[in-house]
């Protein structure tokens, strides 16, 4: 019986995308032997992740997690390739087991994957042994954890799937002293603006947190529209400013008006809450995930063409 040593198993995991126990197991039982151990895992069916894994995973679901004490938020994304395999029930509690993961893990993906679940196993290889039991490709694409020393991370599912997945996921963490349920409501209604205001991804809490050099960039090219209009300099210098604002409005959390009161930003939204809530109130980090933004999808096969080239036509 050859030895099997971790460079073994790392060459079979490899070649056929099974999980390290799974590719440990195939070569005990093949006495080491390499090709062996790829036949006794396609016999039983654990081979085939490999096969998928170049499919372009952009449907899934999003999950959020909270911890007991509401002091930590965490949210993930997990891909497949249809939509069909995110109404599946074992694929809903993956990707909450995995945003309650998350909590005690961090955001870093790469981390999370080595990580195990609640089973010990390796959550790289638990997602290898779903690709084989469900069929298709899946990836854990992003994660993301946001903390308070004091105060609360409140979460928001939108279009959701199931407890707590969904196809958008919100995180709000809110800095306070006030009274913890009240500044959860807040959190939670914050959140559910985040997630209809579709926020550009370069999006801030606060104008102090935008790039300096973006901004001097905006204020170039509104400076540049603004000469076009012929008028004056100091006619300009305002026309610069008010689009600097409407700018802000975009981009800018704080800014924006609340989708539940257009009337008021957020900004006045936390000065109005502070004696409801019981002391000030200030938004530290937020987190909006949405299913397959910025995935790349595969352009679908025009049909004709399909068949013509199956036909060995040009």
């Amino acid at each position: 019986m050859a030895e099997i040593t971790a460079a073994l198993v790392k060459e079979l995991r490899e070649r056929t995308g099974a999980g390290m126990m799974d590719c440990k197991k195939a070569l005990t039982e093949t006495g080491g032997d390499l090709d062996a151990a790829i036949d006794w895992l396609r016999t039983k069916g654990l081979s085939k992740a490999a096969k998928k894994s170049d499919r372009v995973a952009s449907e899934g679901l999003v999950g959020v997690a909270v911890s007991s004490d509401g002091k930590t938020g965490a949210a993930i994304e997990l891909n497949s390739e249809t939509d069909f395999v995110a109404r599946n029930d074992t694929f809903k509690a993956a990707v909450a087991d995995l945003a309650e993961l998350a909590l005690t893990e961090g955001g870093d993906v790469e981390a999370l994957k080595a990580a195990k679940t609640k089973d010990g196993t390796v959550v790289s290889d638990h997602l290898t042994n779903l690709i084989a039991t469900i069929g298709e490709n899946m990836t854990l694409r992003r994660a993301a954890v946001l903390s308070v020393s004091e105060g609360v991370v409140a979460s928001y599912i939108h279009n959701a799937a199931g407890d707590n997945v969904g196809r958008l996921g919100v995180l709000v963490a809110l800095e306070s002293s006030g009274d913890q349920a009240k500044l959860s409501e807040l959190g939670r209604k914050i959140a559910m603006h985040v997630a209809a205001a579709s926020p550009a991804p370069a999006l801030s809490v606060s104008t102090e947190e935008l790039d300096p050099e973006a901004i001097a960039k905006e204020r170039e090219v509104f400076a540049a529209q603004a000469r076009e209009s012929g008028k004056p300099e100091n006619i300009i210098e305002k026309m610069v400013e008010g689009r600097l604002r409407k700018f802000y409005e975009e981009v800018v959390l704080l800014k924006q008006s609340f989708v539940m009161n257009p009337d008021q930003t957020i900004e006045q939204l936390l000065k109005d809450s502070e004696g409801d809530v019981g002391g000030p109130v200030k938004i530290t980090a937020f987190v909006r995930l949405a299913l397959g933004e910025g995935v790349e999808k595969a352009p679908e096969a025009d049909f004709a063409s399909e068949v013509a080239s199956m036909a060995g036509k040009k």
